[in-house]
């Protein structure tokens, strides 16, 4: 007898369980952070800067996937427009946190910035801030400056790792909107990810 074939909807199955888990992995803290009752005495500007720092959190530990093209049904090169679309809306997302905190407390935005905050977690805020900033300007003046690509590579992702890395340790210290579970489940998956994709694929390599 011919051997039966597995039913071809086993594929899709697995790419939506796939895609659903990752979904909920980065919607969940998100979802948290809003619903936070510690939300609700603070002023528009506070929570709009507050929860697009959640949202870029939770970008951090999407990119590494698709930096390696690791989801399901996403080809490497629709993977990587894919990444440097979420690469545009991180530093959007930085920026407006940055700019929501400013606007509800100016002083304590400019006393991080000039690194004399008394709070020890704001200086590994600016710290993931410049490295972000730089990410852009180098992706920006990558064609004018003729940026090697084994070059580009190297810096490109010693800066992200900075990024993950600093933000990582100024969300843990922040006791705010965030639950504990949430807040260490998706530090953890951005920067687990982050070290296996960067080991899998040898992102430091010269040639």
């Amino acid at each position: 007898m011919p051997r039966r074939r597995p039913p071809l909807v086993a594929a899709p199955i697995w790419v939506a369980l796939i895609w659903g888990a990752v979904i909920s992995a980065l919607g969940t803290p998100i979802a948290i952070a809003a619903a936070s009752p510690l939300q609700a005495w603070r002023d528009a500007a506070y929570v709009s800067g507050a929860m697009a720092g959640v949202i870029a959190l939770s970008l951090l530990a999407l990119q590494p996937l698709l930096a390696g093209a690791y989801l399901p049904g996403l080809a490497r090169a629709r993977a990587q427009w894919a990444h440097r679309r979420m690469g545009a809306a991180l530093v959007l997302c930085v920026a407006a946190h940055i700019g929501g905190l400013y606007l509800s407390s100016p002083m304590d935005v400019m006393d991080a910035l000039l690194l004399v905050s008394p709070t020890p977690f704001s200086i590994y805020g600016v710290a993931a801030t410049v490295a972000v900033l730089a990410i852009g300007l180098l992706v920006l003046l990558r064609r004018v400056l003729r940026v090697r690509p084994a070059l580009w590579r190297l810096v490109h992702n010693m800066l992200a790792l900075i990024v993950v890395g600093a933000t990582v340790v100024h969300a843990i210290m922040i006791d705010g909107a965030m639950s504990a579970a949430s807040k260490w489940s998706i530090a953890g998956l951005a920067l687990v990810a982050t070290l296996v994709v960067t080991a899998h694929l040898r992102l430091f390599r010269r040639h």
